[in-house]
């Protein structure tokens, strides 16, 4: 594992939360044992000792009305008592303590997940609570140390309670039936991060995000209790429950989960303000873009790409589909992609559409297997607008991308606000199209003059009408807020089957450019809609 440090703001906001992620290798796997220990009060059926714990009934009713509840009240976090000494770990004393497997939840049982449990400590010092429920009882898993294993000049930190975990882990035999690997993380305020088959994980999800890139700062609310449903035996999907808790808003969660060759996540999320929250955001997701061919010039790097994701998707309800390729800015940056009450946004993505070794040529990190993540609203979101934030960063450590849905009114303390949506994780989305489709964009100077020439690569532009015989067929249509449009072209690459589109641009005087690029055959768009935004 490595740290996924958080990028800077500068002045304009707050750090966004650092989380130790799965960052460079598969999936951890995790056998079946026959005999273990397990986490205090695990499960009724495993026979451990059970100390006393909290147990109550339990339902998605109960959680919101405890949300609710919460909200009138003053704000408060958990927090490890000051002078408990898990505080001060590092990040390597962090890594030298480690879940016995032996101790997994339900590893004894015959079901289709188990959980690991995750140490607080290092930057994870807010306790959260896990609770299993079974048969509509909620019971708390009580911290214990017993199923931790503490390296040589570690062990001293058992002796210290810290009355909650830091997060856990969901294990399921996602690639081979015979075998449990880990698929699902939840640590670190609101964040958690899924993978499908054979993908690795890359870009992470949080519950929600308030004032992103805003003069005030950021604020991160957290996760601070689950509660786990025990799933049937044989059963295929997982349901997980989350509060959320921070300054402005409570919230109640609920995650329906199935794993496979796309993880499939349906959620419902209520929010209960505590205050008037205007500038939040619904579904965000965070991810990592260094350089590709769009400023690759700027890094002296063996590697052809480094990025978890590379572009944003859009889909609107009239059926455009936008592809924005992302960039790594010199300054911070925000782009807002706007939908109306005729044309509601159908759903939005951070996409990692190069899945080819070659890409990246790195046999370390494997970016080429990082996963895709598309959300899919359930219901009318209606007017609103898709928020992308990219911020500056020299090193892949920084996940410095965002992007979520920003619904158009402000939420008001005292109510309810209710939002349902579907998230799939994999190596594609569930909209991509066949044809159409923009897999790659390149930027560099025009060999004749200070010019800029874009190059966008269109997937199966040989069923482009009339293109191999008369590529004048296809009308590439651009707008540009600055600088002026020298030409355009487009060619039928035989070697790979794709359309070429050619975009000659001088910048003239301009730091910035907005630039918008359709292909149109017969007068009618085919294809994804390319914007862009150019910087110096």
């Amino acid at each position: 594992m490595v740290i996924r440090k958080s990028p800077a703001y500068a002045i304009l906001t707050a750090l966004i939360c650092t989380v130790v992620l799965v960052f460079a290798a598969p999936v951890l796997t995790q056998s079946q044992p026959s005999s273990a220990s397990s986490p205090a009060g695990a499960d009724a059926s495993t026979g451990s000792a059970e100390p006393e714990r909290r147990t109550h009934q339990f339902s998605r009713q109960w959680l919101l009305e405890h949300a609710r509840s919460l909200a009138e009240q003053p704000f408060e976090l958990p927090a490890l008592d000051e002078d408990n000494p898990l505080n001060e770990l590092n990040y390597d004393e962090y890594r030298r303590i480690s879940f016995d497997p032996y101790a997994a939840i339900w590893a004894r049982q015959d079901r289709n997940f188990t959980l690991d449990l995750f140490h607080p400590g290092f930057l994870y010092t807010t306790p959260v609570n896990i609770n299993l429920v079974v048969g509509g009882v909620s019971r708390q898993v009580l911290y214990t140390t017993d199923i931790f294993r503490y390296e040589e000049g570690i062990s001293d930190v058992q002796n210290f309670d810290a009355q909650g975990y830091s997060g856990f882990r969901v294990y399921h035999p996602i690639n081979t039936p015979d075998r449990f690997e880990e698929f699902l993380v939840f640590q670190g305020a609101s964040y958690f991060r899924g993978t499908a088959k054979d993908q690795f994980y890359g870009l992470s999800a949080r519950g929600l995000a308030i004032n992103t890139a805003r003069p005030e700062g950021e604020e991160f609310p957290y996760f601070t209790d689950f509660w786990i449903e025990r799933p049937e035996v044989g059963a295929e999907k997982i349901v997980i429950h989350a509060l959320l808790d921070s300054p402005s808003t409570t919230g109640a969660f609920r995650f329906d989960i199935r794993p496979g060759d796309s993880t499939v996540m349906d959620v419902e999320a209520s929010l209960f303000p505590r205050e008037e929250m205007t500038h939040y955001g619904i579904a965000p997701l965070t991810s990592m873009f260094m350089f590709d061919d769009t400023n690759r010039s700027r890094y002296d790097d063996y590697r052809r790409a480094v990025h978890d994701s590379d572009g944003l998707q859009i889909m609107m309800q009239n059926g455009e589909q936008i592809w924005r390729p992302l960039a790594n800015p010199r300054r911070l940056q925000s782009s807002s992609f706007v939908s109306s009450a005729s044309s509601s946004v159908k759903g939005f993505g951070l996409m990692q559409r190069h899945n080819q070794f070659e890409d990246f040529n790195d046999s370390e990190a494997r970016y080429d297997k990082r996963t895709s993540l598309w959300i899919e609203p359930l219901e009318n979101w209606g007017v609103g607008e898709v928020v992308l934030v990219e911020i500056p960063t020299p090193q892949e450590v920084h996940d410095n991308i965002v992007a979520y849905w920003q619904p158009e009114d402000s939420l008001q303390p005292g109510n309810q606000y209710d939002y349902r949506y579907r998230m799939h994780w994999g190596p594609v989305g569930p909209y991509e199209l066949e044809v159409g489709r923009i897999t790659d964009t390149s930027r560099g100077q025009s060999i004749n003059g200070d010019d800029m020439v874009f190059v966008i690569d269109y997937a199966g532009g040989d069923t482009i009408p009339n293109v191999i015989t008369d590529t004048d067929a296809v009308e590439i249509r651009v707008t540009n807020s600055a600088g002026t449009v020298i030409n355009t072209s487009g060619t039928l690459v035989q070697a790979t089957g794709q359309y070429r589109a050619f975009i000659r641009i001088d910048p003239g005087r301009a730091d910035l450019i907005e630039l918008r690029a359709t292909l149109h055959v017969n007068g009618k768009q085919w294809g994804e809609t390319w914007i862009y935004r150019w910087t110096q």
